[in-house]
C-alpha cells in the first residue's frame, strides 16, 4: 500500500467498511489537521489518521489515553470509539471518535463577548480536568511535563538583539515580577488540554452555550493556567468565572484575581516569545497578534481585577 493519495484513499474505505459506511459519505473535515488528516465518517463519527510517524503516532496514542480520563472527569469532549494501532485494518494507527453536531468558534468568527457562555462551559471543563493530578490517576503513558520558559531571559534577549530599548524592556521586566507574586511557588502539575485555543472549541448547533475541547494531542502534566494562554484574552473573563462557577462570595474573587495574574503571566510571556522566535512552538498566530490582543483587552475596559493587573 503506498504512502500516496491512493493510500489514504484506501485505508478510509477499509476504515469505512469497518463501520459499515459507505465510501461516499467519508468527507474531509472543513479545517485540515496539522498532525492528523480528519474524515468525517458519515454523521456520527470522525477519524484521525497521522501525518506522519514519530511524534505524530504518540500524539494519536497520547489522545486514545487522555480523553476516557477527561471523560470520566466530567470534561465534555468527545468519546473514543477506537483506536486501532494493530495495523491490521490499515497499515497506520487511526483513531476514530464521536463527532460534534457544530462548529469550532474560530471557524464561526464568533467575538469573545458573543461567546461568553461557551467559554464558561470551557471554564468548568477545564475545571474539572485540573482536578486529575498524578496522584489520582497515576502515569499516564506519553504524558510529558511541560516547564514553561523564563520570560525574564526573553526580555534580555529582546533587548539585546535591539528588538526593545532598555527603558522597555525594564517596565516588562517589573511587570513579570508583579505576576509571578502570584504564582505559587510549587505549582503541581495536572492534566492540561494543552491547546484549548478557539480552533478546539466546538459549540453545538442547537446550544452555542454547549461547548466541546477536541484534539488532544498537546495534552500534557503542567501548571493548569496555561491552558487559558491559547484562549484569546477577552475570552479569559468569561473562563474563569466558569472555572471558579463553585466557589462563592470573597473566596471566589479572591481566585479570579489570583487566576487572571497567573493566566496573565502566561500571555505576556508567550506574546514575548513569539517576538523573539517567530513561528515557535507556542505561537498559533502570526507574532504580533498576541501582543495586539493584549493591547485590545486593555483598550477595552476590562473587568475588575484587570486593570489592577498592569
Amino acid at each position: 500500500m503506498s504512502q500516496g493519495g491512493d493510500f489514504r484513499q484506501e485505508a478510509l474505505a477499509a476504515i469505512a467498511d469497518r463501520y459499515h459506511i459507505p465510501i461516499d459519505d467519508v468527507v474531509p473535515a472543513p479545517i485540515l489537521g496539522a498532525a492528523n488528516h480528519v474524515y468525517f465518517l458519515g454523521d456520527h463519527l470522525v477519524v484521525r489518521i497521522p501525518r506522519g510517524g514519530g511524534a505524530r503516532l504518540a500524539e494519536l496514542a497520547k489522545e486514545a489515553t487522555v480523553i476516557p480520563v477527561a471523560r470520566r472527569a466530567g470534561v465534555r469532549t468527545p468519546a473514543v470509539v477506537t483506536y486501532d494501532d494493530s495495523c491490521t485494518v490499515v497499515n497506520v494507527p487511526y483513531l476514530v471518535i464521536e463527532r460534534v453536531r457544530g462548529r469550532d468558534l474560530a471557524a464561526l468568527g464568533t467575538s469573545p463577548s458573543e461567546a461568553a457562555d461557551a467559554y464558561r462551559d470551557v471554564g468548568q471543563s477545564l475545571a474539572r480536568l485540573h482536578g486529575l493530578t498524578r496522584e489520582l490517576v497515576g502515569s499516564l503513558p506519553g504524558l510529558h511535563v511541560h516547564e514553561p520558559d523564563d520570560p525574564h531571559a526573553t526580555v534580555d534577549q529582546l533587548a539585546s538583539a535591539g528588538s526593545i530599548d532598555l527603558e522597555t524592556a525594564q517596565w516588562l521586566l517589573e511587570w513579570l515580577d508583579r505576576l509571578e507574586e502570584w504564582r505559587p511557588a510549587d505549582v503541581e502539575p495536572v492534566i492540561v488540554h494543552g491547546d484549548a485555543s478557539p480552533t478546539n472549541v466546538v459549540v453545538d448547533a442547537d446550544s452555542p452555550d454547549v461547548a466541546s475541547l477536541v484534539d488532544w494531542g498537546d495534552a500534557a502534566w503542567a501548571d493548569p493556567a496555561v491552558d487559558f494562554a491559547k484562549l484569546p484574552l477577552r475570552a479569559v473573563p468569561f473562563a474563569l468565572e466558569g472555572y471558579a462557577a463553585a466557589l462563592s462570595g470573597r473566596e471566589r474573587r479572591e481566585a479570579i484575581h489570583e487566576w487572571s495574574a497567573r493566566v496573565l503571566w502566561y500571555h505576556l510571556s508567550w506574546a514575548l516569545a513569539a517576538l523573539r522566535q517567530p513561528g515557535g512552538h507556542n505561537r498559533t498566530s502570526p507574532s504580533a497578534d498576541r501582543l495586539l490582543e493584549m493591547l485590545r483587552f486593555f483598550a477595552e475596559s476590562p473587568p475588575s481585577p484587570w486593570p489592577s493587573l498592569v
